[in-house]
C-alpha cells in the first residue's frame, strides 16, 4: 500500500513502530462452575397472583420449579460461588485470570460494575473487569469476547460469568415473565488451545424490537412517581422471533463451524422455554443421539446464567459429553442474540 505524504504528521522513518501482542492460536472453555438461589419455588407458590395453575405453567413453558435467592443473597455472591468452582476445576488461581466478564442485568447498582467487585472477592485483581449487559444472550457474548482476547493476547485467561437475581426485579402480578424467572450464576474459564475449541460466533441484534422485554419504568420516571420498575415481555412477539429468527441464527453457527447437527454432542439453547427448546431441536434437525440442556424445567429462566447452567447439569449427569462439540445459542432483551459451537472440557 502506498500512503500519501501528510504535512501534519512526523515523518514515518522518524516515529516509532508500535510494538504488538500475538496470543495463542486457539482457545477453549477450560471448565465451569454453577450456583443456584437456594430456595425451591414450585409453580403452585406463585399461581395466585396471576391467576393460573400448575398445570397451565408446565404446559406453556416447562417449568416444574424455579431456583431463587434469599433476601440477603445478591447476584454477585451466586458469581462469586460459580466462578471459584470454575477455575478450581481449570486447574487455575484466581491471580492468573486477566480478565473478568459478567453478563447480568440485575447488577444492584447502575455502576461500579459488579464485575469490578467479582474480580476482587474472588483475589483475581488488578484484572480487567466489566460487565456486559446482553440479557439472554450475554453468556454467549462473554465467550466470543473471551476467545478473541486468548486469541489476541490480551489475557491468556479470561472468566466468563452469567449471574442474575431476577426475583429482585419480578412483578409477582405480571402474567408475561414472573413465573418463568429464577436466580443463579454460571461460570467459564477461557483459555489457551492446542486445538480449535471455540468457533467463529454468529452474534447480532434487532433494535426494533427493542421494547418487546424490558422494564417497565425508567429511573426518571420512578423518581417522579412511576411503580418501582419491573421486568415485562411481550409473550408471542418474542416467542415468534426466537422460534423462527434464532433458528437461522443457529444453522449459520453451524455452517460457520463446519459442523451438522449429528455431530454434535449436545445442544444448550437459552433456557427461554422448553417449547421454544423443544421447536429448536425440530427445526434443526437435532437427533435423538444429541442431549438438549432443559435445565429451565427445575431452574427456570436465569437470563445471562441459563447456558452455562444447562451446560454444568449436562456435564455432571453425563461426563461422557466431555470432548464433543455443543451448540450453545442466547437471545433476549434488546433484542439480541449470540451462537457459537464449543468444544465441552
Amino acid at each position: 500500500m502506498t500512503l500519501t505524504p501528510d504535512s501534519t504528521q512526523p515523518d514515518a522513518a522518524a516515529r516509532p513502530v508500535l510494538a504488538q501482542r500475538r496470543g495463542h492460536e486457539f482457545s477453549r472453555i477450560m471448565a465451569f462452575g454453577a450456583a443456584r438461589g437456594e430456595l425451591t419455588v414450585p409453580n403452585d407458590d406463585l399461581i395466585g397472583p396471576i391467576d393460573s395453575s400448575d398445570e397451565w405453567i408446565r404446559q406453556r413453558t416447562g417449568i416444574v420449579t424455579r431456583m431463587r435467592a434469599g433476601a440477603d443473597v445478591e447476584a454477585v455472591d451466586l458469581a462469586e460461588a460459580a466462578a471459584l468452582e470454575a477455575i478450581a476445576k481449570a486447574g487455575l488461581t484466581p491471580d492468573q485470570i486477566g480478565v473478568v466478564l459478567v453478563s447480568t442485568v440485575t447488577n444492584t447498582v447502575a455502576t461500579p460494575s459488579m464485575a469490578a467487585l467479582l474480580a476482587e472477592r474472588i483475589g483475581a485483581t488488578p484484572a480487567a473487569a466489566y460487565d456486559i449487559s446482553a440479557a439472554c444472550a450475554g453468556y454467549a457474548y462473554g465467550i466470543a469476547q473471551a476467545d478473541s482476547f486468548v486469541k489476541s493476547g490480551i489475557a491468556d485467561h479470561v472468566l466468563v460469568v452469567g449471574a442474575e437475581k431476577l426475583s429482585d426485579i419480578v412483578d409477582p402480578t405480571d402474567r408475561s415473565i414472573s413465573f418463568l424467572l429464577g436466580d443463579g450464576a454460571g461460570a467459564a474459564v477461557v483459555g489457551p488451545s492446542d486445538f480449535p475449541g471455540i468457533a467463529p460466533t454468529i452474534w447480532g441484534s434487532d433494535g426494533s424490537k427493542w421494547d418487546a422485554i424490558g422494564m417497565t419504568a425508567t429511573f426518571n420516571e420512578w423518581q417522579a412517581g412511576a411503580a418501582r420498575p419491573t421486568i415485562r415481555q411481550a409473550g408471542q412477539t418474542v416467542f415468534r422471533w426466537a422460534v423462527w429468527e434464532m433458528v437461522k441464527v443457529a444453522r449459520e453457527a453451524l455452517e460457520t463451524a463446519g459442523v451438522r447437527p449429528d455431530q454434535l454432542a449436545a445442544f444448550v439453547p437459552h433456557q427461554a422455554n422448553i417449547r421454544i427448546i423443544d421447536e429448536f431441536a425440530k427445526q434443526l434437525g437435532i437427533p435423538d443421539s444429541v442431549m438438549i440442556g432443559r435445565d429451565i424445567t427445575t431452574t427456570g429462566n436465569t437470563s445471562a446464567a441459563s447456558i452455562p447452567l444447562a451446560t454444568h447439569r449436562l456435564l455432571e449427569e453425563h461426563p461422557d459429553l466431555s470432548g464433543g462439540l455443543a451448540l450453545q445459542i442466547g437471545f433476549g432483551a434488546g433484542l439480541v442474540f449470540g451462537a457459537q459451537v464449543v468444544v465441552l472440557p
